[in-house]
């Protein structure tokens, strides 16, 4: 599946170096990121009625994490204006606590109003992989209402196997430039022979640079690592705003400390109770419905290179693709990279998360489909990985996959079981779907047994808790939503009507405002609230 944290979150990424310049259009700042969420191995569809729900931890702390727990961070300037930093620790493992540490990074923004702040506001930005405080650097301590920026101590926290915070490490520049370009679409043995040494070689590269760590990077530990910040910022309870991946981190937590739950916003929905094939199938139908709103906005362009009626854009679009994968065509990257079939539509589905990258989209596909000239495309498949001009990429997809693929089983066994698959996934989303199936394969191969399952949350006893769903979402789609708000005993649906990944902060006066008033006076939106 392909997972990403929220937009605004980081400086664009320099566009790809090139022999001759050339108009690409503006670069549009995301991180999409694959992500095998999973279920047993058998990759079936499974039901959700099964899925146990999340044990809460027991109310006391334990004395083993006593040292944890009474931590004082030691704050100093990071060299961004307005900030500190710290470096907490946490156990590596939880069940044998004196088995070493993990040396977590934690920056903060003080309030800025003059009275006295409600405490702080734990940010993340989803992934799993993306960074915290990067985030938190680039736009939430900025970005956010001044309003909440004066009541709240703005706070971010890496986690374990992230950015600064120990990261997990896989292949170096020119590996990750072979693995992005390998083609995700076999059409025969050799060509998945081919995949499968791919994801081989990654997983293998995980293992043999972060052998011991891989093995501790669970959603449950990360949640678990965020209530010790609570103890060391002061806080007795949390107050967080996670999208994404970081609904799921968040509903975590709330799961397993549901009486230090204090205002907790979870935009972008994850359903944790999915086994992988069906959350791969809701995912791969969402980014079809993204894709139909894109065709639609299209043809009604001057630009639209994909057709003037909707319902040939796929069709054309799929027929470029396959143009492609038999001959790529030139980009002018400095490092002699081509544009094939896989990091073409890398870029495409980077535009999905945001209506607003689809002016770039198109011109972006202009050039490539009539000029011949794949650099706008290679942009936005570069800002997807987070490689920047140097041929050097953020550990983003390491962390992604590390996190996942301990998270849940795989979801397929081999690749025979993919194809069995095929049908399902092209019919949910015939230009997508055959890629998104092949994408599921990667933690088949991985070195280390996952530790997680289908689960439902129910945080049982929790204060309310804000749950956001976009209608149009293409990487968590409503659904999703809906389903984690059921789970939550004490949620509240916040439902946005529109397009784009994620809704707090993009546009709608409605949305922002109802989260506003929750995280500023604990007043949730009411029940049923819609917004466009």
């Amino acid at each position: 599946m392909y997972i990403r944290r929220s937009l605004r979150q980081a400086p664009p990424l320099d566009p790809p170096r090139r022999r001759r310049p050339r108009t690409a259009g503006a670069l549009l700042a995301v991180a999409a990121l694959v992500v095998t969420a999973c279920s047993a191995g058998s990759g079936s569809a499974g039901s959700t009625a099964e899925a146990a729900a999340l044990a809460a931890l027991p109310k006391s702390t334990p004395s083993v994490l006593s040292s944890y727990y009474g931590q004082r961070l030691n704050w100093r300037s990071c060299g961004v204006p307005g900030f500190q930093c710290a470096t907490m620790k946490a156990p590596l493992d939880y069940d044998k606590p004196d088995a070493g540490d993990v040396r977590l990074a934690v920056a903060r923004k003080k309030a800025t109003g003059s009275g006295k702040p409600v405490g702080s506001l734990l940010v993340n930005p989803g992934g799993p992989g993306g960074s915290a405080v990067g985030y938190l650097q680039a736009y939430a301590a900025i970005g956010y209402p001044a309003e909440v920026r004066a009541r709240y101590d703005m706070v971010a926290v890496d986690p374990r196997g992230v950015a600064r915070s120990e990261p997990v490490e896989c292949l170096d520049g020119r590996d990750m430039d072979a693995y992005t370009q390998t083609d995700t679409t076999p059409d025969d043995a050799e060509e998945t022979d081919e995949l499968v040494a791919a994801y081989r070689k990654f997983a293998e590269g995980c293992g043999a640079h972060s052998p011991d760590l891989l093995r501790h990077v669970s959603t449950v530990e990360a949640a678990r690592d965020m209530d010790i910040l609570r103890a060391a910022l002061g806080d007795e309870k949390l107050s967080y705003v996670g999208a994404s991946y970081g609904t799921f981190l968040g509903a975590t937590y709330a799961g397993l400390f549901p009486d230090r739950v204090g205002r907790l916003v979870l935009d972008g929905a994850m359903d944790p109770s999915l086994p992988a094939r069906r959350m791969n199938l809701d995912q791969t139908a969402g980014f079809e419905t993204a894709f139909q709103s894109f065709a639609r906005d299209c043809v009604q362009q001057p630009d639209c290179p994909l057709g003037t009626k909707a319902g040939e854009v796929g069709k054309n679009l799929k027929a470029f693709f396959a143009k492609l994968d038999a001959q790529p065509i030139p980009t002018g990257d400095v490092d002699g990279r081509e544009l094939g079939e896989s990091l073409a539509t890398t870029g495409v589905i980077a535009a999905m998360y945001d209506e607003g990258a689809w002016a770039q989209l198109r011109e972006a596909l202009n050039s490539a489909m009539k000029e011949n000239d794949g650099a706008g495309l290679l942009v936005l498949s570069d800002s997807y990985y987070e490689r920047d001009a140097d041929a050097r990429y953020s550990n983003l997809m390491f962390a992604n996959a590390a996190v996942n693929c301990l998270d849940l089983p795989a979801a397929f066994d081999s690749p025979d079981q993919v194809r069995e698959a095929l049908p399902e996934f092209e019919k949910a989303s015939p230009v997508f779907g055959e890629g998104l199936a092949w994408a599921s394969l990667n933690c088949t191969y991985w070195p280390v047994k996952a530790t997680g399952e289908p689960h439902r949350i129910t945080a049982e006893g929790a204060a309310p808790i804000v749950v956001v769903g976009t209608t149009r979402d293409p990487a968590t789609p409503y659904r999703w939503a809906r389903a984690l708000a059921a789970q939550l005993s004490s949620s509240r649906l916040l439902t946005y009507e529109g397009d784009g990944h994620t809704a707090y902060g993009r546009g709608s006066t409605c949305i922002d405002a109802a989260i506003d008033a929750y995280l500023l006076r604990g007043t949730p939106p009411t029940k049923g609230k819609r917004c466009s």
